[in-house]
């Protein structure tokens, strides 16, 4: 996804203005059509009880729901917690229990703003982009003041490759949000077409002059300038930045996969495994795991890509397409080239950040295709896209950028 409310250069995350809250990978295009399960599939297997107090709170509020269904602050309410728990585990149904608390308003092109963000969120996290800017597009029209409605837009479009039409949607962040949450998403921006030094200069210069007003806002710039950071190659500050941000939020499992993808390109595989840790519950960085321990033969590698396989051929079974991203990587981790192309090209088709450009171009390089390459090769001298594995990637295939 980019970054939680958080504009950033990833994505397919982002958080809410008012709230932690991050759009994750998601299941794609027809996401009005639920899932629904055979009579002998397990879905899910949920623990006898929970003592974490924000799930007793969900359940408590679930219930409250199901009796006042309409209740719109409710439904908005249950709706962010379980997209928030759609970010930290990387897990899509959580997505699915969010869309069922909007279900009155599901279907309606006037359903009230705060379920349009919300709906647009949802549809964002499960790649349906033209569902997600057109609930977006209705909120601007009918509420322009909506500050989180233009950040959500530009974070869809960023994600999408459509930079022009994104800068437009940073344009009045300023004056509703305040110049660090303008100058986050221009930034985000001037990142991933040629003006990396510029993007982060003014960054940090917004940061020195509007000093955050929370820890999780300070944690978004951080976050923001660290990604920046590794588009300019500057491993050292983008280290630097990601630690402050897991000081400020060490539960940023965004920031964790980021940070421990620099570390695993730096050779350094066991510290990734160290920043990681035991967060096996969240797929992405479950992910990371595994390709970290594979770098450096751990015992607990098979183990890993046991559970990824069993992860994403339950995915697939649920009819989810919103890990395409991650198994085209585990798939090259696996040595199936084909494969891990067959995904990558239908992954670009529909996202094009820079992990999305770097999986293509590793799969093509692995398959031996090169012009399976060709868009992502298009796409990075048209943009003018840095980043030192892409580059490496693009020498590698004979190309100039």
């Amino acid at each position: 996804m980019t970054r939680r409310a958080r504009v950033g250069v990833a994505a397919g995350a982002m958080v809410f203005l008012l709230g932690a809250l991050a759009i994750v990978p998601r299941r794609k295009a027809n996401a009005d059509a639920p899932y629904v399960p055979q009579a002998d599939e397990i879905v899910e297997v949920l623990p006898p009880g929970s003592s974490d107090p924000r799930s007793r709170e969900l359940t408590a509020l679930h219930k409250r729901l199901e009796a006042n269904p309409r209740d719109v602050a409710l439904a908005v309410r249950v709706a962010r917690m379980e997209i928030e728990g759609s970010r930290a585990r990387s897990d899509p149904r959580f997505l699915g229990r969010a869309q069922a608390a909007l279900a009155p308003w599901w279907g309606a092109a006037d359903a009230p703003v705060p379920v349009l963000v919300l709906r647009a969120t949802i549809r964002q996290s499960l790649h349906d982009f033209d569902g997600a800017l057109a609930d977006l597009d209705r909120v601007v029209r009918v509420a322009p003041g909506d500050a989180q409605a233009w950040l959500t837009r530009s974070v869809v479009l960023t994600v999408r490759g459509e930079y022009d039409e994104a800068k437009k949607s940073c344009a009045p962040l300023a004056g509703l949000a305040g110049e660090l949450v303008s100058a986050v998403c221009f930034a985000s921006i001037q990142a991933v077409t040629g003006e990396a030094k510029l993007a982060y200069d003014a960054l940090q210069s917004a940061l020195a002059k509007s000093p955050p007003q929370t820890p999780s806002e300070e944690a978004w710039v951080t976050g923001t300038l660290a990604e920046i950071a590794v588009r300019r190659g500057d491993a050292a500050a983008a280290e630097k930045h990601f630690q402050r941000t897991l000081a400020l939020d060490p539960s940023d499992a965004y920031a964790i996969a980021a940070y421990a993808d620099l570390l695993i390109d730096l050779g350094r595989a066991a510290d990734a495994v160290s920043v990681v840790g035991d967060r096996t519950a969240n797929d992405g960085l479950l992910l990371r795991l595994a390709i970290a321990e594979t770098a450096r033969d751990g015992a607990a590698a098979p183990k890993y890509a046991a559970m990824l396989r069993e992860r994403f051929d339950a995915s697939r079974q649920r009819g989810d397409v919103v890990h395409r991203r991650e198994e085209a990587r585990f798939r090259l981790l696996e040595k199936d080239p084909t494969r891990a192309l067959d995904l990558a090209k239908a992954n670009f088709g529909v996202q094009r950040e820079p992990w999305d450009v770097r999986v293509l171009l590793q799969a093509a390089i692995s398959a031996n295709d090169r012009d399976a390459a060709q868009p992502a090769l298009d796409f990075v001298a048209n943009n003018k896209l840095e980043d030192p594995q892409i580059a490496a990637l693009v020498a590698k295939l004979g190309a100039k950028k």
